[in-house]
């Protein structure tokens, strides 16, 4: 133990580039986390779903709403979790039943006018939505129609509906219903569902996605069931959602780490107690959706004549859990999950004075979990030789259990030291080889300080593969470093310090998890 600091008696050498002042440590594997090991079966769970998606529309009589919740394009919480999910994996399966699929996209009117954005992308909802329909065009998928819900003549979902009608996009509205969700007969209702305009829709799969959360995805279901069955039409909803996984354990650390992902809703993970009750098995799933399920089974039941589902569980559709091929890298990559989230929150309260209620229960989670922030090895590594050199570290742990530091050099950022060494050592090049030309650093130096009033002349992670992008015209050694940075996908690295956010977006562009200690390399006030 250094300073605190618990390194597991793993030994390691360290080589220093004396050029640009990297270093690397080789860490033998024994003793390492699981988590860069395989645990999820991919194709098996794209045909376990399409199965099931299959047979749900047949249940039906051969037409199904279904609600997707989360992520249905970048998933990256889901590939963390379980290694060897891909993030697309679930737009994939839907490519499978892309002939049976129409797409409804649902968003909130207030939302829009409140100028909602995701915080993963930095883009509005309005112009997400816009994002999703270019995606599954390009797919081959058939666009429905989006619906406005919520709408109550908002004057930015006005513009944002001419535009649509601009764009050719059909535009359906929804609108506030008094007494929502409990007045079941008055939602169930000409007065209620029945004034919501209907989006025609001629496929058995009828997809209902949204930019984000609370863009009334259910409430748009149902709806549209409600005007299907007054058209004579017969046809059911049905609910994806990835997370929880209902038939792991309550306390299994990947639903652990969805309520870590989770956290600032203050939501659980609770076992479905009308599963329970109806079936005498024990299935997991989100308390929200627990408590709504009376609600939704009362709707459900005046639209259809009887409800078909006697819990929230049965509603879902998710076969993840049945595709999980390696139990302990999913709990061990689930935790590391775990902790990353708690390292994010941390930052977040640096950088934004708020979110103290997030950490707490980050802490909270941790605990149950059986496990505190010192779990990740990078960590350990980082603040180590941190101490050693007195200046910012960046630490990364490759696919194969090594781990490889970078530290701030006179041209380079611990970002910039830390992608050229794990670059390195992937490719095969020795750590102290001089791969980028002078000729590619200098100029962007110059630029940042003399034209651009930096006062940073080091380079960012993305100036330096710009430098490496340029070196690899002339150098074969640039051009075969540069094209392992696939090999980085996955990986995990830890900083000593907070990281630019220019830094850190490159880092999650490339696929690598990316957290820091919760601290300035500077005393000032103001950081960027």
């Amino acid at each position: 133990m250094t300073n605190g600091i618990p390194h597991r008696g793993i030994p390691f050498f360290v080589a220093d580039d004396v050029r640009y002042n990297f270093s690397v440590y080789d860490v033998v594997r024994k003793g390492m986390p699981t988590s860069m090991r395989q645990g999820f079966d991919n194709e098996k769970y794209i045909e376990l779903q399409a199965a099931n998606i299959r047979k749900r529309i047949a249940q039906f009589g051969g037409k199904l709403y279904l609600e997707f919740g989360g992520k249905l394009f970048d998933d990256y919480h889901a590939s963390r979790v379980l290694p060897g999910f891909e993030p697309d994996t679930k737009f994939r399966m839907l490519e499978s039943l892309v002939d049976d699929v129409e797409i409804v996209i649902a968003i909130n009117a207030n939302h829009i006018e409140k100028n909602k954005a995701r915080g993963d992308l930095g883009i509005t909802y309005d112009e997400d939505v816009l994002r999703l329909a270019d995606i599954f065009r390009a797919h081959g998928f058939r666009i429905a129609g989006v619906v406005l819900t919520q709408y109550a003549g908002q004057p930015a979902a006005d513009v944002f509906r001419h535009r649509l009608a601009d764009l050719g996009i059909t535009c359906k509205l929804h609108y506030p219903i008094e007494g929502y969700p409990h007045d079941i007969d008055l939602i169930v209702s000409e007065d209620g569902y029945g004034k919501n305009e209907f989006v025609e829709t001629t496929r058995p799969l009828v997809v209902v996605t949204a930019p984000g959360p609370g863009s009334g995805k259910l409430a748009t279901c149902l709806s549209q069931l409600y005007h299907e069955h007054k058209h004579g039409v017969e046809a059911g909803y049905a609910k994806f959602e990835t997370f929880p996984v209902w038939n792991l354990p309550l306390n299994h650390p990947v639903n652990i780490a969805y309520e870590a992902a989770t956290v600032d809703l203050d939501d659980a993970n609770i076992i479905d107690s009308f599963h329970l009750e109806a079936y005498n098995k024990t299935a997991v799933n989100y308390n929200r959706d627990v408590e709504a399920f009376p609600v939704v089974k009362a709707l459900m039941g005046k639209i259809l004549g009887e409800s078909p589902y006697q819990s929230p569980t049965d509603m879902g559709v998710n076969m993840v859990g049945f595709a999980i091929s390696d139990d302990e890298a999913c709990r061990d990559a689930s935790l590391a999950e775990i902790v990353r989230r708690y390292f994010t929150a941390a930052v977040n309260v640096k950088r934004t004075g708020t979110g103290e209620e997030q950490v707490g229960r980050l802490k909270a989670i941790m605990q149950k979990a059986g496990i505190d922030k010192g779990y990740l090895p990078t960590r350990a590594a980082a603040l180590e030789r941190e101490e050693e050199t007195g200046g910012p570290v960046g630490a990364m742990m490759l696919a194969d259990g090594s781990v490889i530091t970078g530290k701030t050099s006179e041209r380079l950022g611990a970002a910039s030291s830390l992608l050229m060494n794990a670059l390195k050592t992937v490719t095969g090049v020795d750590v102290e080889e001089d791969v980028i030309d002078d000729g590619a650093i200098d100029p962007i130096c110059r630029l940042k300080t003399e034209q651009l009033d930096s006062k940073n002349h080091r380079l960012h992670s993305d100036e330096t593969l710009i430098a490496l992008s340029i070196s690899s015209a002339t150098s074969q050694t640039a051009k075969r470093v540069i094209a392992g940075l696939p090999k980085l996908r996955g990986c995990d690295a830890f900083f000593s310090v907070i990281i630019s956010q220019t830094d850190e977006e490159l880092y999650r562009k490339l696929g690598i998890n990316v957290c820091c200690e919760p601290k300035y390399e500077r005393h000032t006030f103001y950081h960027k």
